[in-house]
């Protein structure tokens, strides 16, 4: 099985739509890669493609990474500094742990659809909607490997 063909293209589409969603309301911007593997600590891999896919050039520095490997289950989300400065300490790990009970059952579809909501909700809050506000990142899932 390719990591294409990981999700079926009802489940991407999906997920897309979630990441659209939850720019709606958003300056922030939401970005989700699938791999085949990770070698090594799944947040250095996720970091190593934030910027492979240039998201540290938003202009509010919010952008948000949910990265998974399939083939080794791994998985990591990282946001950039203006997000981490602004959402509490345990965020990440609340949104880990709520995609996790979605992984362990194989539902990777739903469980990346509730961090992605998540997520949204936090830069909602954090990052309003501005009138003049265009989206800075694709909203489509990239693949590696």
């Amino acid at each position: 099985m390719g990591v294409k063909n990981f999700l079926t293209r009802e489940e991407q589409e999906d997920i897309m739509y979630a990441i659209k969603h939850a720019e709606l309301d958003t300056s922030g911007e939401i970005r989700v890669h699938i791999e085949e593997s990770c070698k090594g600590d799944p947040m250095d891999r996720a970091a190593y493609i934030f910027d492979k896919l240039n998201m540290q050039k938003t202009e509010l520095r919010n952008g948000v990474l949910l990265y998974l490997a399939i083939k080794n289950r791994r998985f990591a989300i990282l946001g950039d500094i203006g997000i981490n400065k602004k959402v509490p300490e345990d965020f990440w790990d609340i949104i880990r742990d709520k995609m996790l009970n979605y992984f362990r059952d194989g539902h990777f579809s739903d469980g990346l659809v509730e961090g992605i909501t998540i997520t949204g909700e936090q830069l909602k809050k954090h990052f309003p909607y501005q009138s003049d506000d265009v989206n800075e990142l694709s909203d489509e899932i990239s693949f590696g490997n």
